[in-house]
């Protein structure tokens, strides 16, 4: 099956939409980690395939979303990984549009309540950023940990989260905030 792709402008940089068939695959970040989600070949997606027109459908529920415009995303997704990384992407889906949850919290949801670093690790490696809300995971703490597309970038998500404005201008500018 053909894996294709499109490079999307958004607030938090360019990213990397990527279906199988008629499933959104990936979302991934413009500086991305090596291997941190294994996708094999990628072509450009030509328009009018069914990978294609996942991608159309993921690029204008994210605008809606950035926009404030959407909580919820309905797109058919397809997590290739472990059964304890689907598991834990899975439990990601679970988790309200606006709230947050520990790494410990997802452990016990998930069956596994001593696999808290497992859970990170997996974390992670989730392949379907912002759709799959890995950045509404937080440290026991409270405080923001380790994410794909960047400190910043978990905290600008959070933030038009939590109401305080829609996501306008570059995520340059969006970077500064505390």
């Amino acid at each position: 099956m053909t894996t294709e792709y499109k490079i999307i402008d958004s607030p938090v940089g360019q990213l990397t939409l990527v279906a199988q068939g008629s499933s959104l695959v990936a979302i991934l970040w413009q500086v991305e980690r090596p291997n941190r989600v294994r996708l094999g070949v990628l072509t450009p997606a030509p328009g009018g395939s069914p990978a294609s027109l996942a991608i159309e459908a993921a690029e204008r529920q994210l605008a809606e979303y950035f926009a404030g415009q959407r909580k919820r995303f309905a797109l058919p997704l397809a997590f290739n990984g472990t059964e304890f990384q689907r598991k834990v992407w899975q439990a990601l889906l679970t988790i309200p549009f606006g709230e947050t949850r520990t790494y410990a919290q997802i452990a016990r949801q998930i069956g596994h309540p001593t696999a808290v670093r497992a859970v990170g690790a997996a974390n992670g490696r989730n392949p379907i950023s912002i759709v799959a809300p890995c950045h509404r995971v937080i440290g026991a703490s409270g405080e923001l940990t380790g994410f794909a597309g960047g400190l910043a970038a978990k905290a600008l998500l959070l933030g038009v989260e939590r109401g305080q404005g829609t996501v306008q201008g570059s995520f340059e500018f969006a970077a500064g905030l505390p």
